[in-house]
């Protein structure tokens, strides 16, 4: 398995991907969008996890000059448990380091305690805040 950034060639393998990882997301979360609008920004800081020429995880990161990001950490239901997640979520973040990032933020659905439970595994610490939001696009 290697890790490196996405390129427009990956577009369907990771919506695909995004698609069944991710079933019940809004539309505002449409995986082709979301595709386009990293690749328009920090392209960098989107990654996939490629075995055998195929896509079969993808973490998406930013980075504001303050604080970094975890979004879309997801891999394909046959390869979960192989540590796919866990190298993406390890690279992700070396990138960050290097950027200058000192604290990474992830929001994961309060009700995913098998999320909640890989997160605290990787030294993650549950922080109480409540996030808010407002679409304006």
């Amino acid at each position: 398995m290697i890790i490196r950034p996405a390129t427009g060639a990956d577009r369907s393998s990771v919506v695909a991907l995004w698609e069944t990882v991710f079933p019940d997301d809004p539309p505002h979360n449409a995986p082709s969008k979301v595709f386009d609008a990293k690749l328009a920004v920090q392209d960098d800081l989107l990654l996939v996890a490629v075995d055998e020429n195929a896509v079969i995880g993808t973490t998406m990161a930013g980075y504001d000059g303050f604080r970094g990001w975890l979004n879309r950490v997801a891999v394909l239901p046959q390869h979960q448990r192989r540590g796919v997640a866990t190298a993406l979520v390890h690279h992700a973040m070396r990138q960050l380091r290097t950027a200058g990032c000192t604290k990474v933020n992830i929001q994961i659905r309060s009700t995913n305690a098998e999320v909640r439970g890989f997160y605290e595994s990787l030294g993650f610490d549950v922080e109480e805040r409540l996030s808010m939001a407002r679409h304006i696009g």
